[in-house]
């Protein structure tokens, strides 16, 4: 039996291994694994950091890093969320084999995702999938410390079933105002509602959802693709990048001069660009602040168009050299990008292209 702490029992170090202490299961493929230590030792850490367990799987044991799921406020012990993703060692040794009153060697907590030290700010966090962890520790601290919040939440997941921790958010949001929670899928469940968001998260959604976003510091977490639209949905709305934090799904820094900036390449205000118009036979100067369809209408040329904001698709065009930076919201698949289609409403030149108009 772990023993209740007292302020005698100090603070957890790694050189203490942490006991299992019980399995919660979220979705169909994550489950939730507690953990406290058996001096009854409590834990010292900040919402958002992670921990990084030694699994005993079969060929020898592994090291894997979790974000730590639960909140310091509640330090007497830690959970981590695990998603078993295809081809995972260690997670799917947990799912299988990890159960209450095994014992395992642990490092941290550390790194520099997190929360301020006075989070009395105003926060929009935005999470897909199992990037939500991170999110629901910090936001359980803000929903801890007595006071209201200011919280735009925006989860996406496949389905609604996928939707982790989604009863637990839902019951703080109804204790809270400040807490405004956004559920986007990307699929209904059969023969249930759905009246959320459907779709891929996109710039539509992002002012919907959240109008005052500009006002706010983004917390962002997810695949790499996911984070990735989410900055240059960012950047294409002007958003002041210095306020834009993100976790990945890879080893996480765990000191601020560890942190690699995203390279992300994206449109510099008045820098020169040209457009040629291959079937036209026109070449026009611009700037990488122009949009392919905003080029063609000055030089006269027709481009259908619709919605203007890459909802519709009305504006394909076939991209032959060069490249552009695109922010779609909707108006175009995966498969028509890899076939070379932009949508020329919300494409902008990176130096000289080309395109089939």
């Amino acid at each position: 039996m772990i023993p209740l702490p007292t302020p005698e029992t100090g603070i957890w170090t790694d050189d203490e291994p942490l006991e299992c202490v019980m399995v919660l299961p979220e979705t169909p493929s994550v489950k939730t694994f507690a953990f406290r230590p058996p001096s009854g030792r409590t834990f010292l850490f900040r919402a958002g950091q992670f921990i990084t367990l030694e699994l005993p799987v079969p060929g020898g044991p592994v090291w894997r890093t979790y974000t730590i799921s639960s909140a310091p406020t509640s330090n007497v012990y830690i959970s981590v969320t695990v998603k078993v993703q295809p081809g995972s060692v260690g997670s799917r040794w947990m799912h299988d084999h990890l159960r209450p009153g095994m014992r395992l060697r642990a490092k941290g907590p550390a790194g520099v995702f997190h929360l301020p030290r006075q989070p009395d700010g105003k926060y929009l966090f935005i999470s897909a999938g199992s990037g939500i962890t991170p999110m629901m520790s910090m936001a359980t601290v803000l929903f801890e410390r007595g006071e209201e919040p200011d919280i735009s939440f925006v989860t996406c997941a496949r389905r609604p079933s996928e939707l982790i921790f989604r009863k637990r958010l839902e019951y703080m949001a109804s204790r809270l105002q400040g807490l405004k929670l956004h559920f986007v899928v990307s699929q209904d469940e059969p023969y249930e509602v759905w009246t959320g968001y459907r779709g891929r998260f996109n710039q539509l959604m992002l002012g919907l959802t959240t109008p005052d976003y500009l006002e706010r510091d983004v917390y962002c977490c997810g695949p790499a693709s996911f984070m990735h639209a989410v900055r240059d949905m960012l950047h294409g709305l002007g958003y002041d990048m210095s306020r834009y934090h993100q976790e990945s799904f890879a080893a996480p820094p765990e000191r601020p001069e560890d942190i690699e900036a995203p390279t992300d390449v994206v449109p510099q205000t008045g820098v020169a660009a040209e457009i040629e118009f291959r079937r036209s036979g026109r070449k026009v100067a611009c700037t990488q602040d122009d949009t392919v369809l905003k080029v063609a209408k000055a030089a006269g040329l027709n481009i259908p168009s619709g919605c203007t904001f890459g909802l519709c698709g009305t504006c394909k065009v076939r991209l032959a050299e060069g490249e552009v930076h695109m922010v779609p919201n909707g108006g175009i698949t995966e498969e028509e990008i890899a076939g070379g289609l932009i949508l020329a409403c919300c494409s902008k030149p990176l130096g000289r292209v080309v395109v089939e108009v």
